[in-house]
């Protein structure tokens, strides 16, 4: 279960290949239903997405998860957690760091945050 949610993310990253000039990704596998996958994606733009998910596939949940973009200069486009701060958010504790705010946000999933930076990369 977890290796064929392991292939998924890749396939996810392979449908972006015309704004990707590269990718590392690290994963681990707890048990056939627990594991966890972390990586670093590389954009045409030199931007980059720092990412990572605990992840339990027998139940589709993700216990952890982080997606972290930001720009050639490493200054923040935006970053999708559920660390259990902001408990002021309607949707804690998932939430969307932004430069100036955090916004509410359902968890998402990393063809989700590709979409959101293909049209950042595409309208600049």
């Amino acid at each position: 279960m977890i290796a064929n949610y392991f292939k998924r993310i890749e396939n996810t990253i392979d449908e972006y290949n015309y704004i990707i000039e590269d990718y590392i990704i690290s994963k681990q596998t707890f048990t056939q239903e627990k594991g966890a996958i972390e990586g670093e994606i590389f954009f045409s733009d030199n931007s980059q997405l720092d990412f990572n998910e605990v992840i339990n596939a027998g139940y589709k949940t993700k216990q952890k998860y982080s997606y972290h973009y930001m720009d050639k200069n490493k200054n923040l486009f935006f970053r999708y957690d559920n660390v259990q701060h902001h408990r002021e958010i309607e949707t804690f504790p998932h939430h969307k760091h932004t430069k100036y705010e955090i916004l509410e946000s359902v968890e998402p999933d990393l063809g989700k945050v590709l979409s959101e930076i293909e049209q950042i990369i595409l309208n600049n």
